[in-house]
């Protein structure tokens, strides 16, 4: 076997430039909108949470931001912690929570099924943090047309 003969990377050192920036940083027009959906469930991999940044991002770049949670999606806004809610029974067990609230914090709207809340994942309309404004699962489609209506971006995601 070849012998590594470079020094072990140590902490603190950078290992990509993450001074370059190739592209212009966009900014949102006035009334410029945006809407994020997700049809993906709570912990099942890394997009939920990715999404939820970015739906941050877009609101700090000017966008009226919207995030629609339906299907499994509901399980990204419901209430969680263990042994009590709002208790991390492990780092980053509050993540969803917390990325929702900062969300809401800072001026954006969080809709959530509710066919999906109680038909499918058994929660009543109180299982859901703070700020989140549970919808007719008819209204879903229309939030998208709405959003479609007003030229603005939409950014969907689905896991299965």
């Amino acid at each position: 076997m070849p012998k590594v003969t470079r020094p072990a990377n140590e902490k603190g050192e950078f290992l990509v430039d993450y001074e370059e920036k190739v592209f212009e940083d966009v900014k949102a027009a006035p009334g410029e909108k945006a809407l994020v959906t997700f049809h993906t469930v709570a912990f099942e991999g890394s997009i939920g949470f990715v999404n939820l940044l970015q739906a941050t991002r877009l609101q700090r770049k000017g966008f009226e931001t919207s995030v629609l949670l339906y299907g499994p999606g509901v399980t990204l806004g419901v209430k969680r912690g263990f042994p009590t809610l709002g208790d991390e029974a492990f780092p980053g067990h509050q993540n969803f929570n917390n990325q929702i609230a900062k969300f809401i914090a800072e001026g954006g709207k969080v809709y959530a099924c509710r066919f999906a809340l109680q038909a499918l994942y058994g929660h009543g309309e109180g299982a859901l943090i703070e700020g989140i404004r549970p919808i007719s699962p008819l209204d879903v489609l229309d939030i998208i047309l709405l959003h479609r209506k007003a030229d603005a971006f939409i950014l969907d995601t689905w896991t299965l």
